[in-house]
């Protein structure tokens, strides 16, 4: 099917918005918030104004700034989650090549004789290479004019160029689970394969947290496991879709408080949600007693 719809300028926009019934209190400003922001990105916060999905036609009161309000919301959601993720995610790879490495050596991730899936192995491999190649950090330079690039840098210098992504391949295809199991309970998570699913979760969300994807009310990929009970303050109420949001932040908080006990995160949310009274945290998928749970108080 040949596509002939032709480009439409910012005004043409708006008045296609208002034709459609939404209330636009201030074209001028709507016109400088288009050139900073294309259509289909705010168009994923007008969506729960509509009142008809094929026409785009909007609910009786809609208006555009509203919307906006909301992208602005999930804007500064994402670098809060982005933060927390960002400490996460050094702390696991601290603890992997600590670990790893105290009990396999510096070389541990590129032997196949530790893994459990040998297709997977050369995979994760040829993403690090690339990483490795790509880079311009001056430690991975003098590694390779001093040793040459016929051997693998020690785990140390590899896995610090490794992606979020590759780093967790790693962590799934190795094989001596009693190893796993000591760093999933250096963050008080009592099993590697709980800790695997929250890695899997957080690094759906982080990717969409880079790639400056909506979040706010986004089904996510992959849902973590949520274990009935923790040593650290947890969740006591599990009637919530493990796909959305919540699930995913629930899983994030636990973690970081056990990286950084005295971190605001709570604190910085809540702020960030008295500030943005309009934002439904139901279509985040937060319970109605959220706040009353040990883990969000």
């Amino acid at each position: 099917m040949e596509y002939t719809k032709t480009a439409k300028s910012i005004s043409d926009l708006i008045a296609m918005l208002q034709e459609r019934g939404l209330t636009i209190s201030d074209v001028g400003k709507a016109q400088d918030f288009f050139k900073k922001v294309s259509y289909f990105r705010i168009a994923a916060y007008l969506r729960p104004l509509e009142q008809n999905k094929e026409t785009h036609s909007y609910k009786p009161g809609s208006n555009f700034e509203s919307a906006v309000a909301l992208y602005e919301f999930d804007s500064a959601l994402r670098m809060l989650a982005f933060s927390c993720i960002q400490t996460i995610e050094i702390a696991l790879r601290s603890s992997m090549i600590q670990v790893f490495t105290e009990q396999y050596g510096p070389f541990w991730y590129s032997d196949e004789r530790l893994v459990n899936n040998k297709f997977n192995h050369v995979e994760n491999i040829s993403s690090l290479v690339q990483e490795l190649d790509r880079s311009k950090e001056e430690f991975i330079k003098d590694h390779y004019l001093k040793y040459g690039k016929e051997s693998f840098p020690p785990a140390w210098k590899a896995l610090e160029l490794a992606s979020f992504g590759n780093l967790t391949k790693f962590y799934f295809n190795f094989s001596d689970n009693k190893v796993k199991k000591q760093i999933a309970r250096s963050f008080a998570i009592p099993q590697h394969e709980v800790l695997e699913s929250w890695m899997r979760s957080v690094g759906g969300l982080r990717n969409c947290c880079a790639h400056h994807n909506r979040i706010w009310n986004r089904n996510l990929m992959d849902s973590p496991q949520f274990p009935r009970k923790l040593s650290g303050p947890w969740l006591t109420d599990f009637n919530f879709p493990t796909f959305r949001l919540y699930a995913a932040l629930s899983c994030m908080v636990y973690w970081l408080n056990a990286v950084q006990p005295d971190n605001t995160f709570i604190k910085d949310f809540k702020a960030l949600l008295a500030a943005h009274p309009e934002v439904d945290v139901n279509a985040m998928g937060f319970p109605a007693a959220w706040q009353n749970e040990p883990l969000w108080k």
